[in-house]
């Protein structure tokens, strides 16, 4: 198991927020932040639970609108939401195999998404002290380290979401310049996601990803804001 000391570079009785957090990922971030002694709350969002869409501007609006005021500030915010098969529709083996719809459809899960959780949660992040934001991503989503092909609406919506996250995070950085914004892989987990593209693979347990991410949270400052991680601490090429 991997090991997770806490949220030590949060002040003590932080607060944290969740988004995704019936899937297999988000739940095991909550778990892990749960049983931090450090953390003084945290928040749980999902589609399941909640009816939290984060491809629903209205749901993702009235969501930020709600806990701004039953909580106010969040010191780490976790936007754990995104989707490999949607409608029954799997990721693409050949260019020939695109269809509008599908792609349409990852765009508005995997990028546009978690674009409008920065623009109405990012101003809930605390402005006054070290804070962290942090979406899931995926190592097939970098331009540069793409050598297999395959895949395309999901690989180019994840790449969207890094270019998403970058540059929102240099806009943050000029009111909440302790802020650290970046875009997280979690390697191959063991969840429904990717079940049924994990032949041959070794994949993690949730909780051993979340723990890992959390502790490369953890050791970031705000210089490495905007930049792309994997759950291991290693940077990503974009």
């Amino acid at each position: 198991m991997a090991d997770f000391t806490g949220m030590t570079s949060l002040e003590p009785g932080y607060t944290a927020l969740v988004l995704g957090a019936s899937g297999g990922i988000g739940s095991a971030f909550a778990e892990v932040l749960g049983a931090d002694p450090r953390c003084g709350e945290v928040v749980r969002l999902s589609r399941s639970v909640d009816g939290f869409d984060v491809a629903d501007e209205d749901s993702v609006a009235g969501a930020a609108v709600r806990l701004s005021g039953s909580v106010g500030r969040f010191d780490l915010i976790l936007c754990a939401t995104g989707a490999l098969t949607i409608e029954e529709m799997g990721p693409e083996k050949a260019i020939k195999a695109i269809r509008p719809d599908t792609m349409a459809a990852q765009f508005a899960v995997n990028a546009i998404g978690p674009a409008l959780v920065l623009k109405h949660f990012s101003p809930l992040l605390a402005s006054d002290r070290r804070s962290l934001f942090a979406a899931l991503s995926a190592r097939v989503g970098s331009i540069g380290d793409n050598r297999l092909g395959g895949w395309i609406s999901y690989r180019a919506a994840k790449a969207a979401l890094n270019q998403i996250v970058r540059t929102s995070a240099i806009e943050i950085a000029r009111t909440r310049p302790k802020s650290v914004v970046v875009s997280l892989h979690p390697g191959s987990v063991e969840t429904g996601l990717s079940s049924a593209y994990a032949k041959g693979h070794d994949r993690l347990p949730p909780t051993d990803s979340a723990m890992m991410m959390l502790s490369v949270l953890d050791r970031l400052e705000p210089a490495q804001s905007g930049c792309f991680y994997a759950y291991d601490g290693q940077p990503i090429d974009w």
